[in-house]
């Protein structure tokens, strides 16, 4: 049996991904996420992840954002201990923020199929769009967990590759709407 990998994020309704969480991410509309009404229920997908993650997966530029923020951070406090892997051909070892439980640089989308190999639960990746992309073309994502906002942002990172590649189906495993226009849509991966 395979270790699940799981891309959980929170996306535009015209597929951006891109600095939901403020305009220091980069995008010009950055903090996209905060503008929309607070509703407790709509964010119920990300406590219901703590239970299921097993290790957390990041590329490089989202691992230097989240890392020095998430070690220090009560809402994140669960993630502290979980193994963490970066994939980066150009973090140093000496690069690797301490104190945030033991963290492995991948090289290769090769180490990530091996690590999927491996014995453990599932791993969820936290932003990381180019990652991603990547992932999804060599077909190693299981499952989409996704806080679909209703804001059209036009450019920015988008979650899924415009390569011509074969058809990937999804199955819809769960799905909510909230009062403030959040829908949340939990997709597997058909294979």
């Amino acid at each position: 049996m395979t270790r699940e990998l799981v891309y959980t994020g929170f996306m535009s309704l015209d597929g951006v991904v891109d600095s939901p969480g403020g305009k220091e991410e980069g995008h010009r509309s950055g903090g996209w996420v905060m503008e929309t009404e607070f509703v407790p229920e709509a964010y119920s997908l990300k406590g219901e992840e703590l239970d299921d993650t097993t290790a957390l997966m990041f590329g490089r530029r989202s691992y230097e954002v989240f890392a020095p923020i998430w070690r220090d951070s009560a809402d994140h406090a669960a993630y502290k201990e979980l193994p963490k892997y970066v994939v980066s051909t150009s973090l140093t070892d000496d690069a690797v923020i301490e104190g945030w439980g033991p963290i492995t640089i991948l090289r290769s989308i090769d180490d990530i199929a091996a690590l999927k190999q491996s014995d453990g639960g599932a791993i969820f990746i936290h932003g990381s769009a180019e990652l991603a992309r990547r992932l999804a073309d060599a077909d190693l994502i299981d499952r989409y967990n996704l806080l679909v906002f209703p804001v059209l942002l036009g450019e920015g990172k988008s979650l899924f590759s415009r390569a011509d590649r074969d058809k990937q189906q999804l199955r819809l495993k769960e799905s909510a709407t909230y009062s403030n226009g959040v829908a949340k849509l939990v997709y597997d991966v058909v294979r």
